[in-house]
């Protein structure tokens, strides 16, 4: 299933990005991928992606997310998951990633934080 992203953008330079599909090199992850960042341009530096959809990460598609994180860095804005799969999140593990790309339970739980 191709990668699909939808973006919301709410209050106080913050944006929820809901993807569903698999996180897989590919056009549909560079298209995700521009997107986001075009929303980080317009002024986001307070960010929640939203992986319950995504069945599958492989490199590129966690390469995409280190690369968000560290643009996020650069504007001290945050990155926060939620709805991460096990499976994905053992990948996290795996890559040592799981210590920066740091997953909720829920939306409402990542905003929570990021509100603070």
């Amino acid at each position: 299933m191709p990668l699909s992203v939808a973006i919301e953008k709410l209050p106080e330079g913050t944006a929820v990005v809901t993807l569903a599909g698999g996180m897989t090199l590919g056009t549909s992850l560079k298209i995700a991928d521009s997107q986001i960042h075009a929303t980080i341009a317009e002024g986001v530096t307070r960010m929640v992606i939203d992986l319950t959809g995504v069945e599958y990460v492989d490199s590129a598609g966690l390469g995409m997310l280190v690369y968000v994180y560290g643009t996020l860095q650069e504007k001290q804005g945050a990155l926060r998951l939620c709805g991460v799969a096990p499976r994905v999140l053992s990948l996290f593990q795996m890559t040592k990633t799981d210590g920066f790309l740091v997953g909720d339970a829920d939306r409402a739980e990542s905003l929570a934080i990021l509100a603070r």
